[in-house]
Formats: structure tokens, sequence, C-alpha cells
């Protein structure tokens, strides 16, 4: 257990170099090409677009008693997922992109995953941004929810913190691991309602509802919803609340334990 809770100490202690290495991690990226860190926002941005056509023009869906354009649903719930999904792919693969330094004695590799996840942050500060001015653009101005969107963030961050760590140590061993997640992620999407209302959509089927819902990205993209259109507070869902944070740090827990159980064999296996 010491070692466990090693890791957290571990990155507050080396949270100047984090963010230093996040920086660079996220200038680095998309280096060569011609519009540089442009392409961080263009893929995610048309992916909404072609989301939006598809099921507001093509399928006609709607919000039903929402009374609000499908747009603004869709964009409150997939912004998150674009975050949990560009943090984990990025967490996962950390120690493979960073193998030069996995391999030095002296370099402490716990902050890797972190810096991937930091990095994923700056693009996801920016689709939160995008999200309030696309609200504001339809009338609905930033009231005192949003700041709920902290804790949605730092909801999704430590919960992708505690599975990186996991991943990141199995994918070294396992490297199909990365193709497994990819398509988990490409499920995932349908199974989190993100183009779809659970609550209209699954009427008479409460089991399948509760099912769904012990899905920890449920929870995140319901609070962004909820701030966004439903103005509700976290605190008011208590159990779902207490349900999500046991889960994660559960998650953490066991994504640390690995990680520490596997960490000796990473330069000999790279």
């Amino acid at each position: 257990m010491k070692t466990i809770f090693s890791l957290p100490t571990d990155i507050y202690k080396n949270r100047r170099l984090i963010f230093k290495l996040a920086k660079n991690d996220f200038k680095t990226r998309y280096a060569g090409s011609y519009l540089g860190i442009v392409w961080a926002f263009i893929q995610p941005v048309i992916t909404i677009l072609v989301y939006w056509f598809v099921f507001s023009v093509g399928f006609r869906s709607g919000t039903g008693d929402l009374g609000v354009p499908f747009v603004l649903y869709l964009v409150a719930g997939i912004v998150p997922w674009f975050f949990f999904q560009d943090a984990l792919i990025g967490g996962t693969n950390s120690m493979l992109e960073y193998n030069y330094l996995v391999k030095k004695v002296v370099f402490n590799i716990s902050v890797l995953p972190v810096v991937k996840i930091i990095s994923a942050l700056f693009v996801h500060c920016f689709f939160v941004l995008f999200t309030i001015i696309l609200y504001a653009a339809y009338g609905k101005f930033p009231d005192v929810y949003y700041f709920q969107l902290i804790y949605y963030s730092i909801c999704v961050f430590i919960l992708v913190l505690g599975l990186s760590y996991a991943t990141s140590a199995i994918v070294i061993f396992f490297r199909d691991l990365t193709q497994i997640i990819n398509i988990a992620l490409q499920v995932g999407i349908w199974l989190t309602p993100i183009m779809w209302i659970a609550e209209t959509s699954l009427q008479g089927h409460e089991t399948l509802q509760k099912i769904l819902k012990l899905n920890p990205l449920y929870y995140v993209v319901s609070g962004y919803r909820d701030t966004f259109l439903m103005k509700s507070w976290f605190f008011e869902h208590a159990g779902w609340t207490v349900y999500f944070w046991v889960f994660t740090i559960l998650c953490f827990l066991f994504g640390s334990w690995v990680f520490k159980r596997l960490r000796i064999h990473f330069a000999d296996v790279l």
C-alpha cells in the first residue's frame, strides 16, 4: 500500500516537470505538418459535424422534452468523451512513446501517463470553451452551474489516470492491448448516452438502464449535460456520485498496483 500511495506523491513532487513535458508533448504531437496543433482540433470538430448531420438532419433525431437543438445535446456529451478517449490512448502508449526515458534509471517514469493526460486536457479546455460559445450562440449563457465543469473534468482525469497506469504497464508485454482498447472505445461511445437519450430510448427497459449506468463515463456525460442543460448539481445524485468515486478509487489503486509490480521489467522488455 505504501508503494501504491507513493504515486500521487511522485506526481506532486514532479508537477513542474510534468507540466513542462505536457506542453512539449502537445506542441510536438503534430510537428512537421503545415497546420501543426490545429489538427488536434480539426478531427474532433469534423466528428461532431458528421454526427450532427447524420442524427439531426438524416435521422431527424430530437431531444424530446428538453426542447433544445440536438447539436447542443450532442456536444455536451461528446466533449468529455473526446477527453477520455484521447487521454486513455495517449496514457496507454506513454511508455512506448517515451521508451528512451523509461530506459534511464534516474528518470521517474510514473509521471509519463500524467504527461499524456495533461496534454489531452489542453485540447479538452478548448472544446469546453467551444461548447460554452456554442451554447451562448443559442441564447444559453454561462451561469453558476458551469463551475462544476471543473469537478467533472477532475472526475475524468482521475478515472483515466488509474486506467492508464494499468494499461501503460500491460501494453509493454501485450502490444495487442492497444487494438483492444480502440475497439472498446468504438463500442463504448454507443453504450454511453451520447448520440441518444437514455430516458427516451430505453423506456420500459429499466434494468438495461441500470446496467448502462454502471459505466462510469455515463456519470460524467450526464454531469456535463446537467451543467449545460438540466441545471442540477452533482451532489443531487448522491448515490451515483458515491458509486463513481468508489469505482474510480478502486480503479486507481488497482492501476497503481499493476504499474508498481511491472515497472522493474519495463527497461528489459523495451
